[in-house]
């Protein structure tokens, strides 16, 4: 016999959902599954007064006490359940796991209460830990707490950390992205904008029409590239400011210059990282096309391939040494191109090692870059 087919969470729930629910055991785990489901997406917002709020609730349900406390390291973050006055005593049954980082049980030694129908007399404090940091604590108020409680309550501040660890890995991937584009940004934008303004410049004696169109398309392009923007964007953009950037090159290069753009309408809504393309298509330009003699071709391909989108960024200039661009997608700053690296390292953090840039070149022979990325991808979207 083969082994039994695995179900995700969500296809657990929704099979558990349809009635197929024989014993207590099997609606205790429904509603272990449930809860847990609700939880998880507020604590991948990370710690914080909102999303404390609105997973306490759940995390009482999980643990099946009369109350639940959510602290940080300096105050409480939420309160969920009855006997709500003990919510002062949680900054202070915090302080004694910050340092140990152990679960404890304290009483009402601990948290003293002058309510005499409170039957609230014990908590199970346990840590909420991130990267070896305690950042909070998970508090269980209840009656009696029993050596499965203490257990439970653990485990529960351990999956807890769990989210939390991702929601800062998320952070940090979103703050190291951010960085990646403002480095490319800083590589773009020196060089392109002197050579724009000196055309634009030169229109303006004898063709001010032409001259002021330029300076709307430069306007519309540095809008664009360094507006605060999300990771990731359609195609549709990102193909958008590369005609901008050409038209501004034209003016530049005038009949030197030739263009070729062939788009498939269907491929056009698909997320590709913020600015990955408009540095393939600078480079094209200012490093296989402004040393060559005479006209010099750039063809710009976006084709459909079922579920990737294939796009290719060609030159017919003067090539380059493969070497010199194997040290650029590795990364080296010593080498004189527009983020090869950076555009590389973003492909394949967001749809993996498979999707990095594919580099054909040699001198004399133009330069062809060929980039894939999956028309869909687990959060990936604009």
């Amino acid at each position: 016999m083969g082994a039994p087919p695995r179900l995700s969470m969500r296809d657990a729930l929704r099979w558990l959902r349809r009635g197929h629910l024989g014993t207590e055991a099997e609606h205790a785990t429904f509603r272990t599954l449930h809860s847990a489901s609700l939880t998880a997406p507020e604590l991948r917002q990370g710690l914080t007064s909102e999303s404390a709020e609105r997973s306490a609730r759940h995390l009482r349900n999980l643990l099946g006490v009369p109350a639940v406390a959510l602290t940080d390291t300096v105050a409480t973050l939420a309160w969920d359940g009855r006997s709500g006055h003990h919510e002062r005593d949680t900054a202070a049954l915090a302080d004694t796991v910050l340092e140990s980082g152990n679960t404890v049980v304290r009483d009402r030694r601990d948290f003293a209460c002058s309510d005499p129908g409170c039957d609230l007399r014990q908590v199970v404090v346990s840590p909420l830990v991130v990267e070896d940091r305690v950042v909070g604590t998970l508090q269980a108020f209840t009656s009696s707490a029993s050596a499965g409680l203490v257990r439970a309550v653990a485990e529960v501040a351990h999956w807890v950390s769990g989210n939390l660890e991702l929601a800062e890995l998320d952070a940090s991937r979103t703050r190291l992205m951010e960085a990646e584009v403002r480095a490319l940004r800083a590589q773009i934008s020196p060089h392109f904008i002197y050579n724009s303004l000196t055309a634009i410049a030169s229109f303006v004696r004898t063709d001010p029409e032409q001259a002021r169109e330029l300076l709307l398309e430069f306007a519309d392009f540095t809008r664009y590239s360094f507006s605060r923007h999300g990771e990731y964007t359609t195609l549709a953009e990102e193909l958008r400011s590369i005609e901008r950037y050409l038209v501004l090159e034209k003016a530049r290069f005038g009949d030197r210059l030739q263009v070729t753009l062939r788009v498939a309408q269907e491929v056009l809504p698909v997320a590709v990282p913020f600015l990955c393309l408009q540095p393939l298509v600078e480079n094209a330009v200012r490093h296989g096309l402004e040393h060559k003699q005479g006209v010099g071709t750039v063809t710009i391909i976006a084709a459909d391939r079922g579920g990737e989108c294939l796009i290719t960024v060609e030159d017919d200039g003067v090539g380059e040494d493969p070497e010199k661009v194997r040290r650029a997608l590795a990364g080296d700053a010593s080498v004189d191109s527009v983020g090869l690296g950076n555009v590389d390292a973003r492909l394949r953090t967001a749809f993996g090692d498979d999707y990095g840039l594919v580099v054909e070149t040699a001198p004399g022979v133009g330069t062809k870059v060929v980039v894939r990325v999956p028309k869909f991808a687990p959060g990936v979207h604009p």
